[in-house]
């Protein structure tokens, strides 16, 4: 893996994950992988989000990681969001619709200030 120039204390990083990058890994590495990003006070970006059930295990493992002085959770916001007349077709066709991007960060640095099926929004403050 190439070195990572970390920023220096007046910046966010911002993690931009490929879908390729993601596609050769297990769920357990995608969420390990991401939730080790939002420790270290990243935000991360999917370009193709993960499926329904990582996110139920990404929050499930995040419950048990929450401590007040050290990590406070994670803000989640995912879009496009389910629904639609063609997302419920594929839905009851078994075609899940996978491309979707997907943004993760500290819960004390990131707030989703509106989200609708085209936009994500979100103020990110330094801790």
């Amino acid at each position: 893996m190439p070195e990572i120039k970390q920023p220096d204390d007046d910046g966010v990083q911002i993690d931009l994950i490929s879908g390729e990058r993601l596609e050769g890994m297990a769920s357990m590495e995608k969420i390990r992988m991401i939730l080790d990003g939002v420790h270290d006070g990243n935000i991360v970006i999917l370009e193709e989000g993960l499926s329904p059930e990582e996110e139920s295990r990404l929050i499930e493992v995040t419950m048990t990681e929450i401590s007040p002085d050290e990590f406070t959770g994670l803000e989640i916001e995912t879009y496009p969001k389910s629904g639609g007349s063609d997302g419920l077709l594929n839905r009851l066709m078994g075609k899940e619709q996978t491309k979707k991007l997907t943004v993760i960060g500290p819960a004390n640095q990131i707030e989703t200030l509106h989200k609708d099926e085209t936009l994500i929004s979100a103020l990110v403050s330094r801790k």
